[in-house]
């Protein structure tokens, strides 16, 4: 988010920054069963608990939300916060730029974020969404190997570094360069398709699917988890369906998109595509 605002910085504007932390704290590294025992919350949109924090501003002229996917859906610390009665009263009426850093599936989290933003009052400006670039299967491994091992480092000495990499991070000035003229002027119109065109966002068709299929699914099992009085035969049996959904079905949606879906399917895949990648 640093590099964002940095050029904001830079032309001039007062940037506040507002760092949220859960009450309690989750622990990092995670083990696999404090990970997915937050699944059904997350996916309920169940509120938890901030620490105190205070907002430098009664009013602002821009908003830069940053925030994480966990389960296709908001966090739950992002979604506590949309609970917060001191951050909407800032959202109203205020253009807000979305930032998310996800392993590669955001559009299902982007989707619940806009409706709440919308319903608040917010004016969504424009979307940056920073993924990790590398296949599906590979980049699951490695951001495993992160998430349960505390290491950001080459999972067995040959997988690639897990996460968004250093070059599109450090393209974060860029976009945020694009954000400044929007902001000085008061015009947003233009900006998402600036960002779109910068590489600020992208859209990959298979993993679309395997998204809008997922977050369907992940609802019907966080609805039957809690109401289970011991989750945890539950939670598991869920974390494997999840691994064996992503090792053994993923690589067919993607094969199926690739010959079947897009050639035959092109108009209406471009246009769902641009349907999320213009906010419209």
């Amino acid at each position: 988010m640093a590099r964002c605002t940095a050029p904001l910085s830079a032309a001039g504007v007062t940037v506040d920054t507002v760092v949220l932390r859960a009450r309690p704290d989750y622990p990092f590294p995670w083990t696999s069963q404090q990970f997915f025992s937050l699944m059904p919350d997350c996916v309920l949109s169940v509120p938890g608990s901030l620490e105190p924090f205070s907002l430098g501003a009664e009013r602002y002229d821009l908003i830069v939300f940053g925030y994480q996917p966990w389960f296709l859906s908001p966090s739950i610390p992002v979604n506590t916060l949309l609970h917060s009665p001191a951050f909407q009263s800032v959202l109203n009426g205020t253009p807000v730029v979305t930032v998310t850093g996800c392993r590669n599936m955001w559009i299902g989290a982007f989707i619940r974020l806009r409706s709440a933003l919308e319903e608040k009052g917010a004016r969504l400006v424009g979307n940056i969404a920073l993924v990790d670039r590398h296949p599906n299967l590979v980049s699951l491994l490695t951001i495993m190997h992160w998430l349960f091992g505390g290491a950001k480092t080459r999972y067995l000495n040959f997988f690639p570094l897990p996460g968004v990499s250093e070059t599109d991070i450090a393209r974060m000035e860029d976009y945020g360069r694009l954000i400044v003229p929007a902001l000085q002027e008061d015009r947003w119109e233009a900006l998402q398709p600036a960002l779109v065109a910068a590489g600020a966002v992208e859209i990959k068709p298979h993993l679309f699917f395997i998204e809008r299929n997922g977050a369907r699914i992940f609802g019907i099992w966080a609805n039957l988890i809690v109401r289970r009085k011991n989750r945890k035969p539950w939670l598991v049996a869920f974390k494997w369906y999840i691994m064996v959904a992503l090792f053994l079905l993923g690589p067919l949606v993607y094969v199926i998109t690739q010959l079947i879906i897009r050639p035959l399917f092109h108009k209406k895949v471009s246009a769902t595509q641009n349907h999320y990648l213009y906010l419209n």
